[in-house]
Parts: structure tokens; C-alpha cells; sequence
């Protein structure tokens, strides 16, 4: 076999707290249903406003993880 195939999809997560726990919420969300993350990647970070502060910090991730055949096909 020449290697190993990944796929890429687009995550996002929100805290209330910082960028970095909106990406480690993301994460840790995602890795209970992908299996073998490899990559994160932040694409973009905001912020929610309200009344002049900041009430979210969003993060636009994008993660790979490897593509797995599934047997017989």
C-alpha cells in the first residue's frame, strides 16, 4: 500500500472562556465519534458580542483524521 488516505472536515466550537477551550471542547467532542484525529487547524476565530462585551469565543477548526476502508468493498 503506497499510504495512508486522511479526510478533512470543518468544526466549530464555542466557550465562554477563551479560544483555546472552544477548540479543546471542539476536539474533544469530535474524538468521540472520529477516530484517529490527526490535525487541527484553526481557520478563524470571533468573538459573540453583547452589550459591548464578549459573552462567546467561537473557533472555525478544520481536523483530519484518517479514512478507514470498511473490509469486503
Amino acid at each position: 500500500m503506497a499510504g495512508s488516505v486522511y479526510k478533512i472536515i470543518e468544526i466549530v466550537g464555542t466557550s465562554t472562556k477563551s479560544w483555546e477551550d472552544a477548540a479543546k471542547a471542539a476536539l474533544e467532542t469530535a474524538s468521540k465519534t472520529l477516530e484517529d484525529l490527526r490535525v487541527a487547524e484553526v481557520v478563524k476565530q470571533d468573538v459573540t458580542v453583547e452589550n459591548g462585551k464578549v459573552i462567546n469565543y467561537r473557533v472555525r477548526l478544520n481536523i483530519s483524521f484518517k479514512y478507514h476502508t470498511e473490509k469486503g468493498l
